[in-house]
């Protein structure tokens, strides 16, 4: 995005590529998950992270509540009907006349009672909270408008949420290859005495120069930016809780997570910068040595993606090769697109390296985008203090390989 950069055209970007995805994916995963029929649900205030996905980009909300509804036929056509108040654009043909019947609940049970499909699938997950969006009280009013034999039907559209959310169209790899390099170019800026004056600057004026960056290019983060350093005879901070607000000085190892959302795709990225210190002019050769380890690991963990293995077994294999090459360290992958922590297979937690539960055990898929998220454990040039690089970069899965949207660092940024 630049100053040019128009809200119009990225909705009507975002609008076409929604409407190309139901048109082309949603029969495709209906077909291949045996679904005659799918339901969500939403109300204003408690949106289904799904449905907002299928929605127009000028709806900011799901308003009142937003019934959609997919019919899979025998011939392999997909029809698509909204039981809803508002118009949708043409997304979704309105199907209730609230002059007719004014009980939505009953104008949607007489719909799919008409089409009398074998299995109705609602948005019920127990491992992805994207795929989990039927609130309570929207599940027992669903269940009463179908009936007891309708209702008996009723099963989870698990594999369809997440494969929907997880599967990106071909064109969608340009945009995120678009994200990604304006994402690139901000972090550059900010790893760079642009914005880093050694001994005055903060990590957290850092982090409120991205949003301010971001802000102006009209775009949004995902996330709070996160600036940390580390540096000689301190010690490193916690995954689980917050940097604390540090003055960056020469000698200084900054790190960088940030994540922007560019036309309704989200990109996650870690860079490093080094501050040099009084009478250096280049980073020194050990901490670069450091970050080819940890393109080491991630050459690894990319070499083990294979269609039909699971989040675990990736895992596994990687951290096997890893060990035999005596790299130390710990990888934390996840897919990404809609949300920045994506549906689909997790490949490890930086609190559990071992087999993740649920989303571990979910099975990698072609057209996915992934942030490649992990960390080398390398000694220092600081004595007996290990260094931790962690690197996170957003790729592009085919199927057959991985390939960095925007390529990834490979030599630390110099600060000075």
């Amino acid at each position: 995005m630049d100053s040019s950069f128009s809200q119009r055209a990225s909705a009507r970007r975002r609008d076409e590529m929604t409407l190309r995805r139901l048109d082309s994916l949603v029969p495709t995963l209906m077909a291949e998950h045996g679904i005659d029929c799918w339901v969500l649900t939403s109300r204003e205030y408690a949106d289904d992270a799904v449905v907002m996905t299928m929605l127009p980009d000028e709806w900011f909300s799901s308003r009142r509540r937003s019934i959609l509804v997919f019919f899979h036929s025998t011939s392999g056509d997909v029809e698509r009907f909204s039981v809803a108040r508002y118009e949708t654009n043409g997304f979704f043909p309105i199907a209730w006349d609230p002059a007719t019947e004014p009980d939505q609940w009953r104008a949607l049970g007489a719909l799919i009672s008409e089409r009398d499909p074998a299995t109705i699938a609602v948005n019920v997950s127990d491992d992805f909270a994207h795929g989990d969006g039927l609130t309570h009280s929207e599940h027992e009013a669903l269940i009463g408008s179908l009936g007891p034999d309708l209702s008996s039907r009723v099963v989870s559209a698990d594999p369809l949420t997440v494969n929907w959310l997880e599967t990106r169209l071909p064109e969608e790899r340009d945009t995120m290859s678009s994200a990604c390099r304006a994402a690139h170019g901000l972090l550059r800026r900010a790893l760079s005495s642009e914005v880093i004056e050694a001994g005055s600057t903060s990590t957290e004026d850092v982090t409120w120069w991205l949003r301010d960056r971001v802000s102006e290019m009209g775009s949004v983060v995902w996330f709070q930016p996160m600036v940390s350093v580390q540096r000689a005879g301190a010690g490193r901070g916690s995954f689980a809780g917050k940097p604390e607000q540090t003055v960056i000085e020469p000698g200084d190892l900054v790190h960088i997570d940030f994540g922007l959302v560019w036309d309704g795709l989200c990109t996650d990225q870690q860079q490093h910068g080094y501050v040099l210190n009084t009478g250096e002019k280049h980073v020194p050769g050990w901490m670069n040595e450091a970050l080819e380890k940890a393109n080491r690991l991630q050459d690894i963990l990319t070499s083990e993606f294979a269609v039909g293995r699971t989040g675990n077994e990736v895992l596994r294999a990687s951290l096997a090769v890893a060990g035999d090459e005596g790299l130390t360290g710990k990888i934390y992958t996840h897919p990404i697109g809609f949300q920045g922590h994506g549906a689909g297979p997790t490949i490890g937690l930086w609190d559990n390296q071992e087999h993740v539960a649920g989303s571990g055990e979910r099975k990698l898929r072609a057209s996915t985008a992934w942030s490649i998220e992990l960390m080398a454990e390398v000694p220092t040039g600081w004595g007996d203090q290990e260094l931790a690089i962690m690197l996170e970069e957003d790729a592009w899965f085919d199927g057959t390989g991985v390939d960095y949207l925007d390529g990834r660092q490979t030599a630390i940024w110099e600060i000075g």
